[in-house]
């Protein structure tokens, strides 16, 4: 910590969550070494963008993949890559649409603030649906000539009656237009690194920096080999509209070296180790007037276990944000997941001790 505490940094315990805010997660020592380790050869970058996607797709299990600057430059890049379909001319106009395929048709129970990932680009999003659901036949309705993806965002808040990733392939390639699964965090579980893409979608991006532990700004963009060339043309080190969505010689390395960690290991036994951490936090409050303790999952997926914590502020004094605010407000910082009325303990990113620190904390703030 001392790199940090010299700026007058305070540490940051996360019991949040994969947030970019907050440095989302630590990338893995093992990681940093072999990161260190490119640092110190000079390489051709787009041969590197080629063999390390190449050693990805092989551990994966899929036939491609390109290595993208975080998981917005991955949708942006494929999107790209989609609407000028290998033509130089469209690439160097970008993100000026005129004559293109550039509508990217979604669910608007999908809409989110990533939506920048493709109009940034010049695409243009075309809804449909209403908040909570969308049906066949209005996304059949919706593809049209000038359609260059659907796109379909893969989180447990999307999946309430909204048209599955299934149904959504195939409708899509029932009219010739690919699919594009943004699935930042859905790994864990493991196996969304393979079987995402096996439900037919053309591409589907992964963050390389959340559960992967890998560099914080590297995504996996999983695709076919033809799709690595069309993504290379719109990205650093050329001199195209992603050019400031580079990507680095290290971030390659690093991300290779932590999908290879990450598929050696025991998940079964961390999810357990989860489980135990988030029952330590329910057990620690249990019989304080005011709040109320249960087991539940992360809202950004259903595979990994927290513990929620119902505020009742009559009895307790103190309303959920004003606890998620004294607990961000020490030193060391901690960080939770909160809404009006709960707050979140995850442990999926803390430390050996961290839990313990904040269990302390929370008790002295719901005792004082």
């Amino acid at each position: 910590m001392v790199i940090y505490t010299e700026l007058g940094i305070r540490q940051v315990i996360n019991a949040w969550g994969p947030m970019t805010i907050i440095g989302s997660a630590l990338v893995r020592p093992e990681v940093v070494t072999a990161m260190a380790e490119a640092a110190a050869w000079h390489v051709d970058v787009i041969e590197l963008q080629r063999a390390a996607g190449r050693r990805l797709a092989e551990l994966i299990g899929v036939e491609g993949c390109y290595i993208a600057g975080g998981c917005a430059a991955g949708l942006a890049i494929a999107t790209a890559a989609m609407m000028t379909d290998g033509d130089a001319a469209k690439v160097a106009r970008l993100p000026e649409t005129t004559g293109m395929r550039n509508e990217v048709v979604m669910q608007r129970s999908h809409r989110n603030p990533y939506d920048h990932a493709f109009t940034q680009v010049g695409g243009r999003i075309v809804e449909i649906g209403h908040a909570w659901q969308a049906f066949d036949w209005e996304l059949a309705d919706a593809i049209g000539p000038q359609t260059a993806a659907v796109v379909f965002v893969y989180s447990q808040r999307t999946m309430n009656l909204s048209l599955s990733l299934a149904e959504t392939v195939a409708i899509a390639h029932a009219h010739n237009v690919p699919v594009i699964v943004d699935a930042a965090a859905e790994v864990p579980p493991a196996g969304n690194l393979r079987d995402l893409k096996t439900t037919g979608a053309d591409v589907v991006v992964i963050s390389g920096g959340k559960g992967l532990r890998g560099p914080q700004n590297s995504a996996l963009v999983l695709c076919t080999e033809a799709m690595v060339e069309a993504c290379i043309p719109h990205a650093a080190p050329l001199h195209s509209h992603g050019r400031s969505m580079k990507t680095t010689k290290e971030d390659m390395i690093g991300l290779v070296k932590a999908v290879e960690i990450y598929q050696g290991l025991d998940h079964d036994l961390i999810t357990q180790r989860w489980q135990a951490e988030a029952a330590s936090v329910v057990a620690a409050v249990a019989g304080i007037d005011g709040i109320d303790g249960a087991p539940g999952y992360a809202g950004y997926s259903d595979k990994i276990p927290v513990a929620d914590l119902v505020i009742e502020p009559r009895v307790l004094g103190r309303d959920a944000a004003d606890l998620a605010a004294a607990l961000a407000a020490g030193d060391p910082s901690i960080r939770v997941a909160q809404d009006q009325q709960s707050l979140t303990i995850n442990p999926q990113f803390l430390q050996t001790g961290e839990m313990d620190a904040v269990i302390a904390r929370l008790l002295e703030l719901l005792t004082a």
